[in-house]
């Protein structure tokens, strides 16, 4: 009798008839999917928010530092997972044999509900708004169909509702862009990989590019002001000693605290540009040898990106300063921490040329978010696909095409939530609120990679995680310290993401003895 878990044998008596996944992406693609689902908008603009907390040139960047350290120690820990089960669902599947099924159920609930669909709904939406540069009809105030408000309601330190509902030219932009790249996509893994390599090479050119150009159009003024005469104003409010403002809540009162606590509140913004990295190990049943190409690209990706991130970081601070005035008139007045609606890459690039740099830093956002949009859609429809072969999420999600090889009904449950989601106008909200949660799965996904190394010892390893078990070690430290500091101090963020996770209990309870009564019945 074979010693391999219960689900891994369920997964070999799939039947020889059935359809199965090609493996069609190499290491190329695989690397596209962790670079193209990584850069969307959010290194485009969160530095302005991430300027405004921390008021220190030397601690943006020892935060952008931090954010990389974690994200590529998370990158070589998931490698050993990956190479160990190169199964498609990647995540979801990590969990369900470390920790469980309910702990694999959580995370899939959370993916479909929030993080993977509320991404993908945020960064259609972004794609709106900048094409809107181009067609100023494009807005997200130029109502097609206006249900109606949703009024604020407080609850504590947290503000829910607050939001529009209805079919706007933005929101619509979105919802063709989502909808061209599912239909794109269940054509086939080759045609949703092309259109993936495409757009990860032009993004990170176009990525690349803006490092350049910030190379090249230096400010005297941001020079002096951000670094000074041996990097003096650099260092500046960030000693030890050194307290900063941070307010609990929304509304709440104004606290001080230290730099430690301070790096960590800002993460918000830092880690989410920074998130999706993991959507390859979805794919994993799709990729051409798995246990060396999954590892590689997750390492390759993540290292580039995050490097061109610290460069571009440093390119804000070469051409605007960090200390601004948000009611100055010029783009240097309101240097990076009152950039226009928090847009600080297209303020660089305004700077630089003038009355086209607004446009040109459209075009690069615009291909930015369309390859993030098709990287997260393909990645995202194999989880669901994972846990309806367990029988925990709708039959004929598990499905796949008889002529395309997809899981073609995973692709288009996949994109009927997110449209939703795009009307609602609440996706912004929810995904405000799955940053922490995030966090906790990829510190309960690392932690998996310790108890299988206690209760699988003798399990095929292609690939060990470098650096074990310090490294990971170092990142369930560092990121439950984040976890900690989050829930103390932005509670607006954590408490309701906890609660949208811990909604699925309940339903994996039911989903579980529906699929039980079902296996009777038949």
């Amino acid at each position: 009798m074979s010693d391999a878990p219960a689900s891994l044998q369920v997964d070999n008596l799939v039947s020889l008839a059935a359809p199965q996944f090609v493996q069609g992406m190499g290491l190329f693609s695989a690397t596209a999917i962790v670079m193209g689902s990584m850069i969307g908008s959010g290194i485009f603009i969160v530095s302005a928010e991430m300027s405004r907390g921390l008021g220190s040139p030397a601690l943006l960047i020892a935060a952008w530092l931090v954010t990389a350290l974690m994200t590529i120690i998370g990158a070589l820990s998931y490698g050993e997972l990956a190479a160990m089960m190169p199964k498609a669902g990647g995540q979801y599947v990590y969990l369900r044999e470390a920790l469980g099924p309910l702990w694999g159920f959580l995370y899939g609930w959370t993916l479909f509900l929030v993080i993977q669909t509320g991404t993908i709904a945020a960064v259609g939406v972004a794609f709106g708004k900048f094409l809107g540069v181009f067609f100023p009809s494009v807005s997200a105030s130029n109502w097609i169909w206006h249900i109606g408000h949703v009024p604020a309601w407080h609850l504590g330190p947290m503000v829910l509702g607050n939001m529009e509902i209805g079919l706007n030219t933005a929101n619509l932009s979105a919802i063709v862009v989502i909808t061209l790249l599912t239909l794109l996509n269940t054509m086939g893994v080759k045609m949703g990989s092309a259109v993936q390599n495409v757009f990860t090479s032009a993004k990170v050119f176009a990525l690349a590019s803006v490092v350049l150009v910030g190379l090249i159009a230096k400010n005297s003024v941001a020079i002096a002001a951000n670094f000074g005469a041996g990097w003096h104003n650099f260092w500046s409010e960030a000693g030890w000693g050194t307290l900063h403002a941070v307010q609990v809540g929304v509304g709440g009162p104004t606290v001080y605290v230290g730099l430690l606590t301070m790096v960590a509140v800002v993460q918000v913004g830092s880690l989410f540009s920074s998130d999706s990295w993991n959507n390859v190990t979805f794919t994993a049943g799709e990729i051409r040898d798995p246990k060396r190409n999954i590892p590689l690209s997750l390492v390759i990706g993540t290292g580039v990106v995050l490097l061109l991130y610290v460069l571009c970081n440093f390119v804000y601070l070469s051409v605007l300063p960090m200390a601004g005035d948000p009611a100055a008139t010029t783009i240097v007045g309101r240097g990076i921490q009152f950039a226009s609606e928090d847009r600080v890459a297209t303020a660089v690039m305004e700077q630089a040329f003038a009355g086209s740099g607004a446009k040109l830093m459209a075009a690069v956002i615009l291909i930015s978010t369309f390859g993030c949009v098709n990287g997260l859609l393909m990645a995202g429809a194999r989880v669901y696909y994972a846990m309806s072969r367990d029988g925990l999420f709708f039959k004929s999600v598990g499905k796949l095409s008889e002529r395309s090889k997809t899981p073609v009904h995973s692709l288009w449950v996949q994109w009927a939530w997110t449209c939703l989601l795009c009307l609602s106008g609440s996706y912004g909200q929810l995904l405000d609120y799955v940053i922490f949660a995030v966090l906790v799965f990829y510190i309960l996904t690392i932690t998996g990679l310790f108890v299988l190394r206690r209760t699988r010892p003798d399990a095929v390893r292609p690939y060990k995680a470098f650096g074990y078990p310090v490294l990971p070690g170092l990142y369930i430290v560092m990121a439950g310290w984040i976890s900690v500091v989050l829930l103390r101090y932005k509670p607006q963020y954590t408490w309701p993401g906890l609660m949208i996770v811990l909604l699925g209990i309940p339903v994996y309870l039911v989903w579980t003895r529906m699929s039980v009564a079902s296996r009777q019945e038949s």
